[in-house]
């Protein structure tokens, strides 16, 4: 019949946006988006707006964002530096362990954030494994700023390893092997032929990378205590914040909240 609309299996048109789900799926899906959803409006309703531009200007809320900023940049850098290529080996190749490697890299995103600065305690802070040994070379690294950026990049690494091995398994290597049999060096197909294809899969691990960095609480207050301007970052602000001042704590955290709106944003379109 003319204008009628051809339809495709089971009468829907094609194209329809419809995944052939039952209905009861939308039930819990609705409860899961209340569950995330509630507690964040929860904590807009009770933001002091009209204060807020003052209690994000203050020194100590300055210094704080200042020093989560500078941080979380070099974490993320150690973090890219690093951790592409060992995704790069975990993925591409068949080594001996490496099961055992991967166990191990991926344990921060279980661990407890206290139990991960423990664990760096124990290992560089002043009577730790490595750390008496730095210290008689006149290196002190626990409650310093390095401190900070290793507690971030130690929590952060396994989101760019796991979104970054996981991209490099999809995408195969029927490229590189074509790349390597026209004569190209592994150096320069890795250069002009991988990192290009995953360059959306790098920008997205490290944004998450990125936005753990900034969030990082519970290993820095362990391994790099709180001292403002030197380790106290913006995480460790708001927890100082939330005996004495409320308000200021629930500004800082709407601020941490926009940062991981644009990160989430950015790492969607990155995706796409």
């Amino acid at each position: 019949m003319r204008g009628s609309v051809p339809r495709g299996a089971g009468g829907r048109r094609p194209g329809a946006r419809t995944a052939g789900l039952p209905p009861w799926v939308f039930v819990p899906a609705a409860v899961a988006a209340t569950l995330v959803a509630l507690p964040v409006l929860g904590m807009l309703a009770r933001v002091p707006w009209d204060r807020l531009p003052g209690l994000l200007t203050t020194d100590s809320a300055l210094a704080a964002l200042g020093l989560s900023l500078r941080t979380s940049v070099a974490a993320t850098a150690i973090v890219v530096v690093l951790g592409a290529p060992l995704a790069l080996v975990l993925a591409r190749t068949r080594l001996p362990g490496l099961r055992v490697v991967r166990t191990l890299v991926l344990l921060p995103l279980v661990l407890p954030p206290v139990v991960s600065g423990l664990a760096l305690l124990a290992t560089l802070g002043r009577r730790g494994l490595l750390g008496a040994r730095l210290e008689a070379l006149g290196v002190d690294i626990a409650f310093s700023t390095a401190a900070v950026v290793l507690a971030q990049a130690f929590v952060s690494l396994p989101f760019l390893v796991l979104s970054l091995e996981g991209a490099v398994r999809t995408a195969g290597g029927r490229y590189e092997q074509v790349a390597a049999t026209l004569g190209a060096r592994p150096t320069t197909v890795l250069r002009r032929v991988s990192l290009p294809l995953l360059l959306p899969a790098l920008g997205s691990g490290t944004a998450l990378a990125f936005a753990r960095s900034l969030g990082e609480f519970g290993a820095t207050l362990t391994f790099a205590g709180s001292l403002e301007g030197v380790t106290r970052t913006l995480p460790l602000e708001i927890y100082l914040q939330r005996e004495t001042d409320p308000e200021a704590a629930l500004a800082l955290s709407v601020l941490l909240v926009a940062v991981a709106v644009v990160v989430v944003l950015a790492t969607h379109r990155t995706r796409r």
